[in-house]
């Protein structure tokens, strides 16, 4: 049933509709509102009296749009945490969507999820103005410009109490490659609250799309020019990318409109083709050859580089980068080649080879990876195997496992503390794991067991990247690349507020997800890898491939063991293995029918109750059945109000 303010909303844009797009300019809405709404009725055949809720795609689809962007997809990254940083506690939410308006990153307060998704700020909400009509995601990709739509200014009556701010994301060719976007659920202030948000977009998207720039063209001349010579070297307005030639190769989005005198090459939609500087010889932008850019590479003062646009139309700034002195072919080739220690990791499956791949990419940069799957997949292996390819790997690799040091050590074994900081405490004081982890990899296994109070510190390590010891004042750099892994659902954690929203969305820079055992397609070729010079018969091995493998790579690991140490150097056989119905994998059977869990770990404070009856309250036991550690356990009965009979009173 349509509200009334929804039928009034409706009313008006059917006359915006009927009467053209240049009516009704007193009714509050600009021309580009007025101009989307008349496309949508017209051009997009949509109806304004059918409300229709926002279209999340399924998560294939959702996965196909993430992957044709995934270079980008890094890149932005950090632009979107620093811009969440500043805008969540106004309420808003951070999305990213690609040149269709498939949202493919987004950045919220999970707490609010189910209102988030049903509004579509969500995970691959597809806002494109031909599905969603005018919104700031759709229309920003048909005009081209940065822009907010506030509440009525929706086409959809479903949409009217949002408001989005959005910003065009340019690739060097000038084309619309992204739409930066924050948006809230409902706002109740005027439109013109909006200009500071709609300021922060637009930097951020230069910010993201210079960063596009310089990756992309990395083995070209880098021109960067400024109008003020002191922010020349620290904040360059236009970047131009050169081939030997002098011919343009790569622009960004305000060289174009500053030398093309126009919009940026490309086209959106329902726009023609815009003036384009791909092509350009420098000497028909610059009153300059281009046999004279050394100038421009010297470490002279900045106030020092100026030079004239063609036709005296403006003085800039300019510092020049030439290209690195390798062939470009083979820095392509060294890029693509999956080192060693990843490549170690599959024997052929497609999916999880596609992961290694992702990540051989990401090995040298900054983003912290997280890595989930099942107990025992191998997500410690597939850390250490990152940092063996990395330039840390000279460097510690410090593991750290939040589920097993107990809750009140944690923070001096993380932190380190000084000498007598607290009762307890060593005399001559401890660095921290942190601290050993400088220069190097930290590794943070079940960091869904990280106390919610230690939280907080550790997030200030991921962004001051500096650590701060118990009982110190004076915090002490370190340089680390931090790898987390569980097997908890996270999201789940954080929906319940047992774990920080925003120190998850730090430590999923890139989420790598191990499939499990059992799935994967390179099994047969697994065990043959794992048994090395030793052998095994058919019939064994028929065996092998027909478990599930409960435990995956740890189990599989034990029974090969197992059966070589019994097969007395001979070929392992049926006789030599194990039981393959571990008790374990009972309890497992057990556990899988009863209700949702309600701690969000993944067994039901019901069935894990029954399980501790049935090993006559062995908690020890319990744990290695489940695959946990003691204390992850000892903390999920804490949390669902378990106690054992012995403690009782």
């Amino acid at each position: 049933m349509h509200t009334s303010s929804q039928h009034q909303h409706i009313a008006t844009v059917m006359q915006v509709a009927a009467d053209g797009a240049g009516a009704l300019a007193a009714a509050g809405h600009e021309q580009v509102i007025r101009d989307s709404w008349h496309r949508c009725v017209h051009e997009h055949r949509l109806d304004p009296t059918r409300m229709q809720e926002a279209v999340i795609l399924p998560q294939a689809r959702l996965r196909e749009h993430q992957d044709q962007m995934e270079a980008l997809l890094q890149i932005a990254r950090h632009g979107l945490e620093a811009l969440y940083s500043k805008v969540a506690g106004l309420g808003y939410v951070v999305l990213l969507t690609d040149a269709r308006g498939v949202t493919v990153d987004f950045l919220g307060d999970l707490v609010f999820e189910p209102s988030l998704r049903k509004a579509g700020l969500y995970l691959g909400a597809d806002w494109s103005e031909q599905h969603a009509g005018t919104c700031g995601v759709g229309t920003c990709i048909s005009t081209g410009e940065a822009l907010t739509v506030h509440l009525d200014d929706h086409f959809d009556a479903t949409h009217i109490p949002l408001t989005c701010t959005t910003a065009p994301v340019y690739d060097s060719a000038g084309e619309l490659s992204a739409v930066l976007d924050i948006s809230q659920l409902s706002s109740s202030q005027p439109k013109s609250s909006q200009h500071l948000a709609l300021q922060l977009v637009k930097m951020t998207a230069h910010d993201i799309e210079n960063a596009a720039f310089l990756h992309r063209h990395r083995h070209d001349w880098i021109l960067r020019l400024s109008a003020a010579p002191q922010f020349l070297d620290v904040q360059p307005e236009y970047l131009l990318a050169l081939d030997m030639r002098g011919r343009v190769v790569g622009h960004n989005r305000r060289a174009a409109l500053a030398f093309a005198g126009g919009r940026a090459g490309g086209r959106a939609a329902g726009q023609g083709a815009a003036p384009s500087l791909l092509g350009q010889p420098f000497e028909a932008l610059f009153e300059l050859p281009f046999s004279q850019i050394g100038r421009f590479v010297l470490t002279q003062p900045s106030d020092q580089r100026a030079v004239m646009l063609a036709g005296g139309r403006r003085l800039l700034f300019l510092s020049a980068v030439p290209p690195p002195a390798r062939p470009v072919a083979a820095a392509q080739r060294e890029e693509r080649r999956v080192p060693a220690p990843l490549a170690a990791l599959s024997a052929g499956d497609a999916a999880l080879d596609r992961q290694v791949e992702r990540v051989a990419r990401l090995v040298n940069t900054p983003i912290s990876l997280l890595i989930t799957g099942e107990t025992g997949s191998g997500k410690e292996f597939f850390a250490k195997a990152v940092h063996a390819s990395s330039e840390r790997r000279a460097r510690p690799f410090v593991a750290v496992n939040c589920a097993a040091i107990p809750e009140h050590l944690i923070e001096s074994e993380l932190f380190g503390h000084l000498p007598g900081s607290f009762s307890g405490a060593s005399p001559k004081g401890k660095r921290g794991l942190i601290a050993e982890a400088d220069g190097g990899t930290l590794f943070l296994d079940e960091i869904g067991d990280m106390p919610l109070a230690l939280q907080a510190r550790l997030l200030r390590v991921l962004s001051e990247r500096e650590v701060l010891p118990v009982g110190a004042t004076k915090p002490v750099p370190v340089n680390i690349r931090v790898i987390a892994a569980t097997h908890a659902p996270l999201e789940s954690l954080v929906l319940a507020g047992r774990f920080r929203d925003d120190l998850y969305y730090r430590l999923k820079g890139a989420h790598i997800e191990l499939p499990p055992l059992r799935e994967r397609s390179d099994l047969g070729a697994m065990i043959v890898r794992l048994l090395g010079e030793r052998s095994i018969t058919p019939a064994a091995l028929h065996r092998l491939m027909e478990h599930r493998w409960p435990g995956n790579l740890r189990e599989l690991r034990n029974v090969l063991d197992y059966g070589a140490s019994l097969c007395a150097g001979g070929a392992i056989d049926v006789d030599d293995l194990p039981e393959l119905q571990p008790a374990r994998l009972a309890l497992r059977a057990e556990l899988a029918p009863t209700a949702a869990p309600s701690d969000g770990t993944g067994d039901g404070p019901q069935a894990l109750q029954q399980a501790l009856r049935a090993a006559h309250w062995n908690v020890s036991a319990v744990a290695r059945h489940m695959g946990v550690s003691r204390m992850t356990l000892y903390r999920r009965m804490k949390r669902i109000g378990i106690v054992q009979p012995n403690r009782l009173g």
